[in-house]
């Protein structure tokens, strides 16, 4: 091995251990002459005539050492040689990875903004449908409420609520009318409107069970449905009284018409009592829907038929008496009972028990009440427009001369006063002080009554 320096060093035989080395001349004048050594044991450097030992572990330290740092100077040497390169290449990746992780960013912020943004036209969508279906509700139940303000309508047809019709108990049997118990009248099942009430529309429409359902359309869907449903019912029941409306308007004039009476003449005839205010047309909004342009219809053909029923509380159709209709004698040519013989009877015997109550059957002025020859104790009653109705051998009288009666007042009771013989009610019609066939007016009656 060699060093700079000039060092020198020799390796020894096996045979020359333990001989001690020659000196040799130094090769150049004025320099130090070294030399190393190897033994079994170590390594022995010479250096200017003096001798220096080392072990086999330190030497081998020295080299590694020299070795290690020659390793870093030349990685350190490539380093600086080549850093320039590294750092453009770390930067460009770092740039790189930058700008990818931008993109994402930028990517996943568009995604968020389209959620975002398609969330909000589904809300605002769902807010539309929402208000609409909640004004649509709102105007069913103006409907609903405008449909309950209507009186009953009796026979042209009642318009009940769902629940108070399926709520009302039974009462029993019907009693027959005091007045006309000829005919019962009951509406049939098709005929009874039905309205839904809100409460189990708005409990449908709970906002926290929208999620809980089918998805919101299909909650959405069903409140349409039920709503179209509510609309349809109403409908329903505005053309059942309409068309119930309509039948009884025609039944009404129909039966004046047949019994000849004038139509003009009974309105001028009918009592009024006080009224007055200005005078404010009705009016058709021009964008009225189906409802209410049939609900207008309504409302004047209830009119008109208030004004009929004013005017036919004047005509006498109703029974006098209370129970089946049963004539011991009817109106014209009979044989007298007394004399045998054929005689005009002008009025119809209803069978009836000694006291049994005799009621008016139109509305009226008493102009007569007490003994007329062959008729007993009679009342005669005055209805306006020519007509008047009598009953006859009454045992008892309940009214006075000069007294208004109402339709079913009790004016008296059932007797045999008079030319009679037996127990009975003498009831009489007359137009312009003429008899005419009471059975006319009764039929009208049940005519009206058939509903």
């Amino acid at each position: 091995m060699s060093r700079s320096g000039h060092h020198h060093h020799k390796h020894h035989h096996p045979q020359d251990h333990g001989r001690t080395p020659s000196r040799r001349p130094a090769a150049h004048h004025g320099a130090a002459a070294a030399a190393l050594a190897a033994s079994g044991q170590g390594y022995t450097i010479v250096h200017a005539g003096k001798q220096v030992r080392f072990g086999p572990v330190v030497f081998w330290i020295a080299v590694g050492t020299v070795v290690v740092l020659g390793m870093w100077s030349a990685a350190t040497a490539t380093y600086f040689a080549f850093r320039d390169d590294v750092l453009t290449r770390l930067i460009a990746r770092q740039a790189e990875m930058q700008y990818a992780y931008e993109d994402r960013i930028s990517e996943l912020r568009a995604k968020v903004d389209r959620t975002t943004s398609r969330q909000l036209l589904d809300q605002e969508q769902f807010d539309q449908k929402l208000d609409q279906i909640m004004k649509r509700q709102s105007m069913l139940e103006s409907q609903a409420t405008a449909l309950g303000a209507m009186p009953d309508l009796g026979a042209t047809g009642s318009i009940k609520p769902q629940g108070r019709a399926e709520a009302a108990p039974a009462s029993g049997p019907l009693k027959p009318s005091p007045i006309s118990d000829t005919v019962i009248f009951v509406a049939p099942p098709d005929r009874e409107a039905r309205l839904e009430s809100r409460a189990p529309l708005m409990a449908k429409a709970q906002p926290n069970q929208f999620p809980k359902a089918q998805g919101v359309d299909n909650v959405l869907v069903r409140l349409q449905t039920s709503l179209d449903q509510v609309e349809r019912r109403q409908m329903a029941a505005l053309s059942s009284a309409e068309e119930s409306l309509d039948s009884r308007l025609r039944r009404m004039r129909g039966v004046i018409s047949d019994l000849g009476l004038n139509m003009a003449q009974l309105e001028a005839a009918t009592p009024r009592g006080g009224m007055g205010g200005p005078f404010v047309p009705v009016k058709l909004a021009a964008d009225a829907g189906p409802f209410e342009r049939q609900l207008y219809r309504i409302n004047i053909n209830r009119a008109q038929m208030q004004r009929l029923t004013q005017t036919l509380a004047l005509v006498p159709y109703r029974k006098p008496v209370v129970g089946e209709v049963e004539f011991t004698s009817g109106f014209g040519v009979r044989t007298d009972p007394f004399l045998g013989r054929p005689a005009m009877h002008t009025g119809l015997d209803f069978r009836a028990a000694q006291g049994d109550p005799v009621r008016v059957t139109a509305n009226g002025k008493v102009v007569s009440a007490g003994w007329a020859g062959g008729y007993g104790r009679m009342v005669e009653v005055d209805h306006g427009n020519g007509l008047s109705t009598r009953y006859g051998h009454l045992s008892e009288i309940g009214v006075k001369v000069g007294e208004s009666v109402k339709i079913g007042q009790v004016i008296g009771a059932v007797g045999s006063t008079g030319r009679s013989t037996g127990p009975h009610l003498h009831y009489e019609t007359r137009i312009d002080g003429e008899a005419v066939d009471p059975q006319k007016f009764l039929r009208a009656g049940v005519r009206l009554s058939a509903g």
